[in-house]
Order: C-alpha cells, then sequence, then structure tokens
C-alpha cells in the first residue's frame, strides 16, 4: 500500500470514531499478523495522550506499537532487536518533533484535555489530531519501508 493510501486509511479510522493511537495501529495491525480488533483494543488506551492525560501523543504511540510489531524483541536474548527498535523509536520522535514542535499531546493542541476547557479541546482535535495521524504514518513509511 502507498503511504498516502495508507496516510488516508488511518485518517479515515480517525474520522469514524477511533482515537489517533488506533488510527496509526490499525492501518498497519494485519500487515504484520495482528488482528485488527486486537489491535484496536491494545491501542484504545493511548488516545488522547494516554486515557486523555495529555501526555504523549497518541498518534506518536500508536507508531511506537507499529514500530514494536515490525521489529520488536520476542526473544530474552535478542538484544539486537531491542536495540534496533529503541533506535527506530528515537529517530520517530526525532523527525515528529521537528515537523510539529513536540511529541506531547497537550502541546500539540494547546490544551488539557482533562480539566481545559471541552469546547476548545473538542475543536483542536478535529483540526489538529488529523495531522498528526498524517504526520505519523508518513515518518513510519520513511522509516519502516
Amino acid at each position: 500500500m502507498k503511504s498516502d493510501d495508507r496516510a488516508n486509511q488511518a485518517i479515515e479510522y480517525f474520522n469514524h470514531g477511533f482515537n489517533c493511537a488506533q488510527a496509526v495501529l490499525s492501518a498497519y495491525c494485519e500487515e504484520f499478523g495482528l488482528a485488527r480488533e486486537t489491535a484496536l483494543n491494545l491501542s484504545c488506551g493511548l488516545g488522547a495522550g494516554m486515557g486523555r492525560l495529555s501526555h504523549v501523543c497518541g498518534a506518536v504511540s500508536g507508531a511506537y506499537l507499529v514500530i514494536g510489531l515490525k521489529f520488536g524483541q520476542s526473544l530474552p536474548d535478542d538484544k539486537e532487536a531491542k536495540e534496533k527498535t529503541y533506535a527506530l523509536v528515537q529517530a520517530f520522535s526525532k523527525r515528529f518533533e521537528a515537523r510539529n514542535g513536540s511529541t506531547i499531546c497537550r502541546d500539540l493542541l494547546g490544551v488539557e484535555l482533562l480539566s481545559g476547557d471541552k469546547v476548545i479541546a473538542a475543536e483542536r482535535v478535529k483540526s489538529v489530531c488529523p495531522k498528526m495521524v498524517r504526520d505519523a504514518v508518513e515518518i513510519i513509511e520513511e522509516l519502516l519501508f
């Protein structure tokens, strides 16, 4: 699948009720042997900066999960896989932050999701998060494919 198609697919998931982490992970899960329903369940709590806590952006967290699916360590002695995964997470973070100024949800949105103004938060989620999802997918494509 082309990068733009995958980004559009992820944004479509986001626009149809899934959070940013779910949108990113679900665009890749089946390619790496993870059932879509499991991917959606697994990544649900990571949206909105970790359960609306406004911490790490859910699109970023979803991307970390994709990196882990492709390169992650599954054997205790596979230190090479762990190091490769950590290096790719760091590279992803650097690129995402270069594009957006931060990987932190509250910084990206300019509002706290849990305690901030709910109307402003809802507007910002609609206007900002699709770009974060697209950026996450584009960076994954650059780094992994």
